[in-house]
């Protein structure tokens, strides 16, 4: 779903390794295709976040930011991030909010700051 300038992606329900990497394929087509300058990730509806799909969240946020979008992953339920943590998955160098209008909020300071305008 594109909002603006804006891609809002949800993710759900158990996803497998052959999906979760067509989906990384299919969201940097996106970002290119639309001209898209950020992106939101919604992991809310996620039953399971392992390690490997947490890798390549990481991944896509970084192909993203290679295309000159900016990518906020939001909705990380609580028992999600203490896995996490727990796992030791390096998250700390992405965008996170809690719920879709704050990552929106994130998305547009990220964009001021880039504009020179913050």
């Amino acid at each position: 779903m594109k909002i603006g300038d804006t891609l809002l992606v949800a993710l759900q329900g158990d996803l497998d390794d052959t999906t979760v990497i067509r989906i990384e394929e299919q969201l940097t087509r996106e970002v290119a295709r639309t001209a898209a300058t950020g992106m939101l990730i919604d992991v809310s509806r996620l039953s399971v976040v392992d390690s490997f799909i947490a890798r390549v969240l990481a991944r896509i946020v970084a192909m993203v930011r290679l295309l000159g979008a900016h990518a906020a992953v939001v909705g990380i339920q609580p028992a999600v991030a203490i896995t996490l943590v727990e796992l030791g998955v390096p998250m700390g160098h992405l965008d996170t909010a809690l719920n879709a209008e704050q990552g929106l909020a994130l998305l547009q300071r990220l964009r001021r700051t880039d504009a020179g305008t913050d």
